[in-house]
């Protein structure tokens, strides 16, 4: 029960024409949907929307408040007293990373790992969904930030996909939720986690070599 407290968000402000099928179309891209209750037999309409993960809840409430739709400017937050990190409702988020009383927080979920990449080249209207959104198909993001100098941090929960995402997705073409687009480089951040990886290609490379006795032998004619 309170994980699905955890996972159904409120929408409001909401043309008075929307359909479940267009709010499974704006909220469809950050996780599985488990239901949409659309209320709009009576007054203006407004929505809860389940996730099957509380993580693309959270997601969603950071990129869609806020988000213009066909003209509304659309409400999107926990419904009160819910949420990540939240106790009871007098709960407003005091601790750092906590969330503010709507459930909005000023950045990205806050979940890390050692398994980054840098992206640069990013259009000035992407945000970290895009970001994150674009990173998804090498596997499993669990941090995704941007910055206004059209750089951005990616973090894989794998080493395998970080190392795919370089591979793959450097120099590929992205796009912003607003439709621009840019070719971006990903570029693999070699911090912390980086010195575990290393030892074993370094000591590989160090095998003995003949060549010094060779020369010295030659030295007959």
């Amino acid at each position: 029960m309170s994980r699905g407290n955890e996972s159904r968000i409120y929408c409001g402000n909401l043309p008075p024409d929307i359909r479940a099928k267009d709010l499974e179309d704006i909220f469809y891209k950050f996780g599985k949907i488990v239901f949409i209750d659309l209320k709009d037999r009576r007054g203006p309409p407004f929505a809860f929307i389940e996730f099957e993960d509380a993580r693309d809840a959270e997601d969603a409430v950071h990129a869609r408040d806020g988000y213009n739709y066909d003209g509304y400017k659309l409400r999107v937050e926990f419904p009160r007293g819910t949420g990540p990190g939240r106790g009871d409702r007098g709960d407003r988020g005091g601790d750092r990373g906590g969330g503010y009383v709507s459930g909005r927080r000023p950045g990205p979920p806050s979940r890390r790992s050692d398994y980054r990449v840098i992206v640069s080249g990013l259009p000035s209207t992407g945000s970290w969904q895009d970001l994150k959104d674009h990173m998804r198909e090498a596997g499993d993001v669990c941090y995704a930030d941007t910055y206004k100098d059209g750089t951005g941090v990616v973090e894989f929960l794998r080493y395998e996909d970080m190392t795919y995402a370089v591979k793959k997705l450097d120099d590929t073409k992205f796009r912003s939720h607003e439709g621009e687009t840019s070719y971006i480089r990903v570029k693999e951040d070699y911090v912390k986690g980086s010195m575990d990886r290393s030892p074993s290609p370094k000591r590989t490379r160090r095998s003995p070599s003949y060549s010094p006795r060779r020369s010295r032998s030659r030295s007959r004619s």
